[in-house]
């Protein structure tokens, strides 16, 4: 068993690694095997890459986000951030022209929408994260499907085998419409994230259910 000692000191070990993160600005705590990560940073783009990097050590369960964005001398509205994120999902060549629409409220950039792909769905949320003035990100842009769900199972899985570091053998993929259902276990967070984004990765998925346990 790994211990919470070992787990806070390997969280603050992965984050000291990060050259996104600045460790001295991030408190690390662990209980049960949940970290909670706090502190003070300059941009919400950090505080996500703190919570990466968290979600990458073994033995984490879940991490809980205490960590406040605070841009220190630094007037910008929301007219401003929207502007920005507007023209920077406009400049991203992944997203369809006039498919993502923008709202900003108190710094925090809601996205609303609809594209094909959740490849499209991420890339205009990973163009405004690291707006200056961003607090956070709500993502609600939905996907609409191209093809038959009935085909996404068999190429979710082939595109499992076809990874070196995911154990396929223990999981398990089920298909619900257009929703895929992940059972079964992963040695990491890092693993369940990756199966979680080969599911999202095959065509005609609008949500995915990670069901995967971290063992």
């Amino acid at each position: 068993m790994i211990t919470d000692k070992t787990i806070q000191e390997d969280v603050m070990l992965e984050i000291d690694w990060d050259p996104e993160v600045d460790s001295t600005e991030i408190g690390v705590a662990v209980e049960d095997g949940i970290v909670t990560l706090s502190g003070q940073v300059d941009s919400y783009w950090t505080k996500k890459a703190a919570e990466r990097a968290a979600k990458r050590v073994s033995g984490v369960k879940g991490v809980a986000q205490d960590i406040i964005v605070k841009y220190p001398g630094m007037d910008r509205t929301d007219t401003d951030i929207a502007d920005a994120a507007v023209r920077a999902i406009k400049w991203n060549t992944t997203v369809p022209d006039e498919a993502v629409k923008v709202k900003v409220e108190n710094g925090w950039v809601v996205l609303d929408g609809s594209v094909v792909w959740n490849f499209q769905k991420t890339a205009a949320e990973s163009a405004v994260e690291k707006i200056k003035g961003v607090s956070g990100v709500s993502n609600l842009i939905t996907i609409t499907p191209k093809v038959q769900a009935s085909i996404v199972k068999n190429t979710i899985k082939r595109a499992l085998e076809r990874r070196a570091d995911v154990e396929a053998e223990g999981i398990e993929v089920e298909t619900k419409n257009s929703t895929v259902i992940l059972n079964g276990t992963v040695k990491t967070w890092g693993e369940r994230a990756e199966v979680q984004q080969a599911a999202w990765s095959a065509p005609g998925v609008t949500s995915v259910e990670n069901n995967l346990a971290v063992a």
